[in-house]
């Protein structure tokens, strides 16, 4: 099995999930304190910066801050932190289709051309096929006009879709999945031509505002925020800046912020009524191809279901796992772009003990991967 730096957080978040195991029952100050020696631990070698949640049945376990926010200003993290939360952004892209769609403004079966009426296959194309990365369009940060231009300064989304609008599918539409940042850029923009409005300010209005998500929003470019961390990353044993990135490109498929503290708000509305209904909710999370859902990747271990998805870009990783059987959630948030893959690595396989853990170990770890986005 390959290894890569995107896997420090779902390792630290399969071994959390451990202490949580239904026939097991730990006393609160002990998974404190486990939790805590854990990523101290990486802490103290620079492998970890951040903040850290854990809850379980709407109650808060365990919420801290490691490393800095600003290493130049001694600024320590807290769970009051922002971090980009790079494509994790898409869980609530989806929602706001979902929340469209719920008003009758558009469907899941609308086709591509609807909305872009020269595009390539539009025809073929639909919302669903975006939601889902089942729509064979190229991943347009794989293409080198991103790393030569698109990532170091500022352009439109339309200028984004331009740059992959007539590159030929890699597939046919709903044959396959295969993750591609381009789907959510797609969808950012229908969700401004349905809505009228800019898609931050539609999930500022539509989102954040009605579940107190106070300290989230979308990253313009120059625009300066408080209590923000700055990314690193790890060169000859020392942490150094990481490397210049226009986030705003990112747009809906990674451009928005948040603290631990949020994205907990995040997952307590996930289990109610108060953003979309039931029965969309439960659209949300119906895994389809590869197990991805819309914005979520669906998946089980230990026989009890999760949701989850994360991503990286450069100086930050995120991820947000919910162990929905359980009412567990695990949201790590990090300014470090460096993993210790190796140790975790062997740490997870240790803490397996048994066969039957360890398969199911390996399975989710295979299923994973499809959680996972990357917006560089």
């Amino acid at each position: 099995m390959n290894f890569n730096k995107r896997n420090l957080i779902i390792f630290v978040s399969l071994i959390l999930a451990g202490l949580f195991h239904p026939q097991k029952t730990l006393a609160k100050e002990d998974i404190q304190s486990k939790i805590d020696e854990y990523i101290c631990a990486y802490e103290e070698i620079n492998w970890f910066s951040g903040a850290i949640l854990v809850a379980k049945d709407s109650k808060v376990l365990f919420e801290k801050g490691y490393g800095k926010a600003d290493y130049e200003n001694n600024i320590q993290n807290s769970p009051k932190t922002k971090f980009r939360i790079c494509s994790l952004t898409k869980s609530f892209t989806a929602m706001a289709i979902m929340q469209l769609e719920g008003k009758g403004l558009l469907s899941l079966n609308d086709t591509l051309s609807k909305y872009i009426t020269d595009y390539p296959a539009g025809d073929k194309i639909t919302i669903y096929h975006l939601l889902t990365h089942t729509s064979g369009i190229v991943n347009h940060t794989e293409l080198p006009s991103f790393l030569k231009d698109r990532r170091l300064k500022p352009c439109s989304v339309a200028e984004t879709i331009n740059a992959f609008k007539n590159k030929p599918l890699e597939f046919k539409p709903g044959e396959k999945f295969e993750y591609s940042n381009s789907n959510y850029i797609l969808l950012g923009l229908i969700i401004e031509k349905v809505s009228g409005t800019p898609y931050s300010d539609f999930i500022r209005d539509n989102i954040f505002k009605p579940l107190g998500m106070h300290n989230s929003g979308f990253e313009y470019h120059g625009q300066e925020f408080e209590n923000f961390a700055k990314g690193y990353t790890l060169s000859n044993d020392k942490i150094t800046d990481a490397d210049f990135r226009v986030m705003s490109n990112a747009h809906a498929s990674g451009a928005l912020y948040s603290t631990v503290e949020d994205l907990y708000r995040w997952d307590r509305a996930l289990y109610t009524e108060k953003l979309i209904d039931k029965s969309r909710l439960n659209d949300m999370f119906k895994p389809h191809k590869s197990g991805y859902g819309y914005g979520w990747g669906i998946t089980e271990i230990f026989n009890r279901k999760i949701s989850a998805h994360g991503g990286e870009i450069e100086g930050f990783t995120a991820y947000m796992t919910r162990f929905v059987d359980d009412d567990i959630c695990i949201i790590t948030l990090s300014n470090f772009e460096h993993a210790p893959i190796g140790k975790i690595n062997i740490d997870l396989w240790k803490n397996t003990s048994c066969p039957e853990k360890r398969k199911k170990a390996e399975q989710y770890m295979k299923s994973i991967k499809t959680m996972w986005g990357s917006t560089n």
